[in-house]
């Protein structure tokens, strides 16, 4: 495709947005229906701010889920301690209560508007951000335009590029360049991501490592852990977590395999909770009894599954065992990050399907902190082994520990690549100082 035709497609996905512009109102009626909309909170994703903009320098940051919030959220703190406001925008009601939990009110957080020219501009027009900085894999192309367009430098943090993505993107190499070649700075997780970034045309381009490994270990209220260890006495566990569809049901069968003999109670941990129904029916189905974090069920001598239906809860239900399997591996495609896992104390298990996350299961793998299985009575093999074999489990958990510890280094790293961009910042927050 030659440059003229990428103009036309971006022009044409320009009216398009206009186009889409007035049935969106009654989509995220929808979407606020089934809770995944805050209904107070709508107009913010037409670009309409519920807050008063700062005085000073201000950055724009943008996490679009769980994963990216936390893993930008380090990077923030430490904005924040040059002085410069900080709007962070995220795309789910599950992210933006794990950036008020994070962050609390460091920052100003609004849902993100939708990539459509009247949304960004209304958007842009109000805040006025000095800098831009987008998380891992966001590529909006009426942000980038509009962005573009105002000259405000945009770049890209922890950017990681799929095989997927990747494939998508060379199909269109010119609308590709139109667009990558905007980002001032790409800041990639590994070579790999690197490179393909150039190839679609962004520079510069610095690799600095996984932003996700310098995140905080996941909080927990250290009673009811207390409450739910007492209640487990010497009974064994493992879990399976970030599970997609069908994963649940994996892990079910792995439990009815080895509960004879093992006492085996299982936690259960989906990457969409409110899905809980659905599982809990599909268990029980299959002859197990589920009790439900969201019910604060007791967890007695009979109960096989426990459902860890909650958001924000993921560092109470690691810390109740020393087995996790990572999922979206086995029947799902892409993996889910293991990093938090293996930071808690657990040895590390997963389907093969971990190509969004290759590069921290391949550092885990080579130390001897993850293993992958190919099926359910892998899977089985591997969690009965482990629990029947401490000294194994042991070695494991140490490697993953020591493998996370050596991995560190990115938040330095990237905020050196920052540094033309927020030092002039600083300086101007620094002679006009404001309220906190």
């Amino acid at each position: 495709m030659s440059s003229a035709l990428a103009r036309v497609a971006l022009s044409a996905y320009r009216w398009v947005g206009f186009g889409l512009y007035p049935v969106m109102r009654p989509y995220l009626a929808i979407r606020a229906a089934k809770g995944k909309e805050e209904r107070g909170r709508r107009r913010e994703r037409f670009g309409h701010a519920s807050v008063e903009r700062p005085a000073g320098p201000l950055v724009w940051f943008h996490a679009a889920s769980v994963g990216e919030t936390n893993a930008v959220s380090p990077l923030i703190r430490e904005v924040r301690r040059r002085g410069i406001n900080v709007i962070l925008t995220t795309g789910t009601v599950t992210s933006a209560r794990v950036a008020r939990d994070r962050l609390g009110d460091t920052v100003i957080h609004q849902y993100v508007p939708l990539d459509l020219k009247p949304t960004i501009s209304r958007f842009l027009d109000y805040w006025r951000p000095d800098l831009a900085v987008m998380a891992e894999s966001e590529i909006w192309p009426m942000t980038i335009i509009e962005l573009g367009a105002r000259q405000i430098a945009q770049v890209l943090v922890n950017g990681r590029m799929s095989d997927r993505s990747f494939a998508r993107w060379k199909k269109r190499p010119a609308i590709a360049d139109a667009l990558f070649e905007k980002f001032s700075l790409v800041v990639a997780q590994s070579d790999v991501d690197a490179e393909r970034f150039r190839t679609l045309g962004a520079l510069p381009v610095l690799v600095t490592g996984n932003l996700k490994v310098e995140t905080d270990a996941p909080p927990y209220d250290p009673a009811t852990l207390a409450g739910y260890l007492g209640q487990l006495g010497d009974r064994k566990t493992w879990a399976a977590i970030s599970t997609f569809e069908g994963e649940e049901i994996a892990a079910g069968a792995v439990h009815r395999m080895l509960k004879e003999r093992t006492g085996l109670l299982t936690i259960v941990v989906p990457r969409h909770p409110e899905r809980g129904d659905v599982i809990e029916a599909a268990l029980v189905a299959k002859g197990l009894k589920v009790a439900r974090r969201t019910r604060n069920d007791p967890l007695t001598a009979d109960t096989d599954i426990f459902l860890g239906d909650t958001i924000g809860e993921m560092g109470l239900y690691l810390r109740m065992t020393e087995i996790a399997f990572v999922g979206r591996s086995l029947l799902g495609e892409g993996g889910q990050n293991p990093i938090e896992p293996a930071m808690l104390g657990c040895a590390v298990l997963s389907g093969p399907n971990v190509q969004n996350f290759r590069d921290s299961y391949q550092s885990l793998a080579k130390s001897g902190g993850a293993k992958m299985v190919r099926d359910v009575e892998m899977l089985a093999k591997g969690v009965g082994y482990l629990l029947a074999h401490d000294e194994m489990r042991r070695r494991m958990i140490d490697a993953g520990q020591d493998t996370v510890h050596e991995m560190r280094g990115a938040l330095v790293d990237t905020l050196r690549g920052l540094e033309p961009y927020l030092n002039p910042l600083t300086v101007k927050a620094r002679l006009h100082p404001r309220e906190t």
